[in-house]
């Protein structure tokens, strides 16, 4: 079964989770169901720390909940070491699509990094024909229910292994195959875009869009060289560009803010912020402004007009769904479905789409909220 959907929430009598979605920020193997985790880690003699689908959902939970970026990311040796091999590659994105379905998404980008996953024999070719078989699979099922969902991947490297150019080359050549980016992940801190500017300079050689983690472990600096060097056309989570905004003063309800060069550039270019609030609680993003949903500077960012997105990160780590993520932030902000359609169209907008397919995905989403 997919992951916590929150069936329950709702706003205004209307169910969240009926409601067309986007997600722009969510990782292949940060998503994994923890019944398949059990099965294909008994299948390769992997052991886990508990034989019991709840039971290992809260492991994910407890273990994540680090308020750091390095120890979240620790979790991940698990979920990686079970795909390893095509058929479970293909399984978990077949999964993957599933459940997005099942969390009212009808446009997904899937993140990953394939050279992560060679331990099996694969090279990153056949690891991303894997993926795309199963998506394709999850596609074509969604599409029999009468559920339609279209998912791209956005094809990762490692900021720390000196491999971006490759994936950047891999990623290019499937291209209209179902590749519609690229992305840098792991640590942040210590490992900014400029390592990585020859990756960077193929893209833009190749018109090809990157999406670059940047603003979640690291601050200011990391987004401005995610925005130099990597030419991010969104940011992945940037919850620390608030680090840039200097709060003067108040006019009522309104609050009055100086802005830093990189945030008002971020700001002026609608450049989408890949936001993903309880991701941001656990991994200390946001510990700078508190330590509880209500602290996010999400509220202040969307108020002061940045396109802000809602994401999921990891839905198994943080045991949540875009369904969740949005009625956490209702409940935290007094949000009511306008809000809610605004994240959708932010989020629309900033897809790697043609521009004629985001047109299209917008209709989807007035349509769906009764506009």
């Amino acid at each position: 079964m997919p992951i916590d959907q929150n069936d329950d929430a709702r706003i205004g009598g209307v169910s969240l989770r009926s409601l067309p979605k986007v997600s722009l920020h969510d990782h292949l193997d940060g998503g994994l169901r923890p019944a398949t985790i059990i099965e294909l880690a008994d299948a390769a003699g992997i052991p886990v720390p508990a034989h019991d689908a709840s039971a290992l959902g809260d492991w994910f939970a407890r273990q994540a909940d680090s308020g750091s970026l390095v120890e979240y990311l620790k979790t991940f040796d698990l979920t990686i070491a079970v795909m390893q091999t095509r058929e479970s590659l293909t399984r978990v994105a077949r999964e993957f699509v599933e459940d997005l379905v099942a969390d009212g998404v009808v446009y997904g980008e899937v993140r990953w990094a394939p050279e992560q996953h060679g331990a099996g024999g694969l090279s990153p070719d056949e690891a991303v024909a894997a993926v795309q078989a199963g998506i394709e699979q999850g596609e074509d099922a969604a599409a029999a229910a009468g559920h339609d969902i279209r998912v791209g991947q956005l094809i990762s490297a490692m900021r720390h292994t000196d491999r971006a150019l490759e994936v950047a080359k891999l990623a290019v050549s499937w291209r209209d195959r179902g590749a519609v980016g690229f992305d840098i992940a792991g640590p942040e801190d210590g490992f900014p875009p400029s390592r990585l500017r020859d990756a960077f300079d193929y893209l833009a050689s190749a018109f090809f869009p990157a999406t670059v983690h940047a603003g979640e472990a690291a601050g200011v600096d990391s987004i401005r060289s995610a925005l130099i060097d990597g030419r991010a056309l969104r940011l992945g989570h940037g919850v620390r560009i608030a680090q840039d905004l200097e709060i003067i003063g108040h006019d009522g309800d309104e609050v009055q803010v100086r802005f830093g060069d990189v945030a008002r550039w971020v700001r002026d270019r609608e450049i989408p912020l890949e936001l993903s609030p309880s991701s941001n609680l656990q991994t200390g993003a946001i510990a700078a402004w508190g330590t509880e949903l209500s602290d996010h500077p999400f509220d202040l960012l969307y108020q002061l007009g940045f396109a802000v997105t809602v994401n999921v990160d990891n839905r198994t780590m943080s045991r949540t769904s875009l369904t969740r993520e949005l009625a956490l932030l209702a409940d935290a902000f007094d949000y009511d479905l306008g809000d809610i359609e605004a994240f959708q169209l932010n989020a629309a907008a900033g897809t790697f789409l043609p521009v004629e397919e985001r047109e299209e995905l917008i209709d989807v989403i007035v349509s769906g909220f009764g506009g």
